[in-house]
C-alpha cells in the first residue's frame, strides 16, 4: 500500500454492501447493542490496523435489511487491490454482512450527501410462510391491490411528506422528490417499490402502513391524499413492521469513482 502524501487528503473509499438486519439494532452505532455501522468500524479498524470510521448513505432501523447499502471510509494508505480486500473482509465479517465492492473515490466524495437517489422495497407475504418470517410482513387478510396502487401513484404528486415522518425526527425539511411508488405481485408476495432523492425517518414504513389501510377499505384514495396534505403524522396509519423493509438502491453521479 502507498501512503498519502497529505494527511488532510486521505484515501477515501466507497464500500457497497448488503446485510440481514435481523440481529442488528439498526445501522447507526448505539451505546449498547450490535449495529451494522459499529460492526464495520470494529472489523475494518482491525483489518487495516488503523482507526477507521464508516459513514453510511442512510440509516436503517432495527430489523430492517439492506440488499444494497453504500458507505465510505478513509485510510492513510492506498488499497492496491480492492477486490482482494473485499474478498478477505468477507471471510472476516460475520455471515449477516456481505461486502459487494470497494472502490476509491475523491477525497471530498460523501456516501450520504452525494447520493442522488435511494430505493426501498417492502415485502408483504400474502400466505403463511415460515421461510418469510423475519424477512416479510405476513398479511393474509383481504386487500385491494388496485386501490393500493392508485393511492401509491398519488405520492408522485406531492413534495412534503411530514405526514409520514417520525414525530421526534430531527430534520431540517420534510420535502422529498418521490420518483417511483408502486406495488407488484411476485408469487405469494406483494412487493412495494419506492424511489426518491431522500427519505425521512420511518417514512417508507408509515407509507406502507397507510397503504394497507387503503387496501383494507378503511380509508379511500382521496382520504390518503388528504392525509398527505394534512402534514400530520397522527392522521396516517401505523408503521409497517421493520422486517419487511429493504434498502435496495443508492445511486450516485456517474463520475463519483476516482480516476487516475
Amino acid at each position: 500500500m502507498s501512503e498519502a502524501t497529505n494527511k488532510d487528503q486521505p484515501f477515501r473509499y466507497f464500500i457497497d454492501l448488503s446485510y440481514d438486519g435481523t440481529r442488528f439494532l439498526g445501522w447507526q452505532v448505539q451505546p449498547k447493542g450490535r449495529t451494522v455501522q459499529g460492526e464495520l468500524i470494529e472489523r475494518l479498524s482491525t483489518f487495516f490496523r488503523e482507526e477507521v470510521y464508516v459513514i453510511g448513505a442512510g440509516r436503517t432501523d432495527a430489523g430492517v435489511h439492506a440488499s444494497h447499502m453504500t458507505a465510505h471510509f478513509d485510510l492513510s494508505t492506498e488499497i492496491e487491490s480492492p477486490s482482494d480486500v473485499a474478498y478477505k473482509l468477507n471471510r472476516f465479517l460475520d455471515t449477516d454482512i456481505a461486502i459487494k465492492r470497494i472502490y476509491r473515490v475523491g477525497a471530498e466524495a460523501h456516501s450520504r450527501f452525494d447520493a442522488v437517489e435511494r430505493g426501498y422495497v417492502y415485502r408483504l407475504s400474502r400466505v403463511k410462510n415460515p421461510f418469510a418470517v423475519g424477512y416479510a410482513w405476513s398479511f393474509e387478510r383481504p386487500l385491494d391491490l388496485n386501490a393500493m396502487n392508485e393511492a401509491a401513484s398519488t405520492l408522485l404528486e406531492y413534495r412534503d411528506f411530514a405526514a409520514f415522518c417520525k414525530a421526534d425526527a430531527d430534520v431540517k425539511t420534510t420535502l422529498c422528490d418521490v420518483r417511483e411508488a408502486r406495488w407488484e405481485q411476485v408469487g405469494d408476495e406483494w412487493v412495494f417499490h419506492i424511489k426518491a432523492d431522500r427519505f425521512l425517518r420511518n417514512m417508507v414504513r408509515a407509507i406502507v402502513g397507510t397503504l394497507i389501510a387503503v387496501g383494507e377499505g378503511k380509508i379511500t384514495v382521496e382520504e390518503f391524499k388528504e392525509i398527505i396534505e394534512s402534514e400530520d403524522r397522527k392522521k396516517a396509519g401505523s408503521s409497517a413492521p421493520g422486517e419487511g423493509l429493504y434498502l435496495s438502491e443508492v445511486a450516485y453521479p456517474s463520475d463519483i469513482e476516482w480516476k487516475k
